[in-house]
């Protein structure tokens, strides 16, 4: 099987030739430290080649708005050292340079490995008319899509399957408000948290569509709506504020490229939505968090409706485990989470620094 046969068989619950896999992060970005180090160990080949990674990830074509835009926005800091505006995907390095997203975020930098501050825009703006002047970014913009096709068949020609992120509801809701000011206007102020979740929506429901009109295999979609104990709301918030606009972007992008497999997002404890996230459309859930979920109970209650993406701690095996326990770690999801298909096996979620390259290798080595 090639690559690309073999994440879509798994996707569609059928058994495969070997389990699909990958490393988070060649989804999404690298941290920096894993960055250099997967450079320094893999050259000449990328980490995807040298590893036989079965997926790799495209995002839109980097903006061409005018950082000005934002100036007014931004801390006097921010507006005098800023010197690039980054593209569309988050990256997790901030060094260097103090970037600003496009979506008037600054990652100021934080005092610990790659980590930032997050500042606001809208923080503490309570005056609608005034949000309402906010500068959003041109993610509707055709020119964000330019060659993407093309780029897409090259990559599923070389049999790889591609994925392509959307974006998020909530989570770049709380990026341009803050995240308790955003959690206050949901209680207190839903006319301000009902507007942005609106524009955050219409941007990832924009995103989906153009993404999926370029033929890739999944489209990403997440929100971090959970802690490692349960959710960040009730659930009735949920229903109340994201759940149908998740539905909404994910008819959107169904009704463009049905056979396109909807993944979604979020750490944490999830299982109390999970059935609701079936119902709207969701194919793929990602990380299955080992430190929050059993991800093998996890296959047993919603297996023949959802596939996994994820499920290798990244809080504990990766970076803090022996080879031995990343490959028994591997070889128990292989056994429990992907019988009979239904699992993409990678890392919960990003690599951190402290992770070791044998480590990674032995990750590798398990799969098969």
């Amino acid at each position: 099987m090639t690559s690309r046969e073999r994440v879509l068989a798994a996707l569609n619950h059928c058994k495969t030739d070997r389990v699909p896999r990958l490393l988070y992060g060649e989804l999404i970005g690298y941290t920096p430290a894993i960055e250099k180090l997967l450079k320094e160990k893999c050259t000449p080949k990328t980490a995807r080649e040298y590893f036989d990674m079965d997926m790799t990830g495209i995002a839109p074509n980097a903006t061409k708005l005018d950082i000005n835009r934002l100036s007014e926005w931004l801390p006097v800091e921010a507006q005098q050292a800023v010197e690039k505006v980054s593209t569309f995907s988050k990256t997790y390095g901030v060094s260097g340079a103090i970037p600003v997203d496009e979506w008037g975020v600054w990652w100021r930098q934080g005092s610990f490995y790659h980590f930032a501050h997050i500042e606001s825009p809208l923080k503490m703006i309570n005056d609608m008319s005034r949000i309402k002047e906010f500068p959003w970014p041109d993610l509707d913009s055709q020119y964000r899509y330019e060659g993407l096709s093309e780029k897409v068949h090259s990559i599923q020609q070389a049999g790889v399957a591609v994925a392509a992120f959307a974006g998020s509801i909530f989570e770049q809701a709380w990026y341009i408000r803050g995240m308790e000011q955003l959690l206050e206007d949901m209680l207190l102020n839903p006319e301000i948290a009902n507007f942005i979740f609106e524009r955050t929506a219409y941007y990832q429901k924009e995103v989906g569509v153009n993404m999926a009109k370029t033929g890739v295999d999944m489209i990403m979609l997440g929100d971090d709506v959970a802690m490692q104990n349960g959710l960040i709301m009730k659930a009735e918030t949920w229903r109340e504020f994201l759940k149908p606009r998740l539905q909404k972007t994910i008819r959107a992008i169904k009704e463009v490229r049905p056979e396109v497999k909807i993944f979604y997002h979020s750490d944490g404890n999830v299982e109390q939505l999970i059935p609701e996230l079936i119902e709207v459309g969701v194919d793929v859930l990602n990380p299955v968090q080992p430190e929050c979920m059993n991800p093998s109970e996890i296959k047993q209650k919603y297996g023949d409706k959802l596939a996994f993406l994820g499920t290798v701690s990244v809080q504990q095996t990766m970076p803090y485990g022996s080879v031995n326990d990343v490959k028994m770690e591997v070889e128990q999801r292989i056994k429990t989470v992907g019988r009979n298909g239904g699992l993409v096996l990678a890392p919960a979620h990003v690599l951190g620094p402290e992770v070791q390259w044998e480590n990674i290798v032995a990750f590798f080595e398990a799969c098969g």
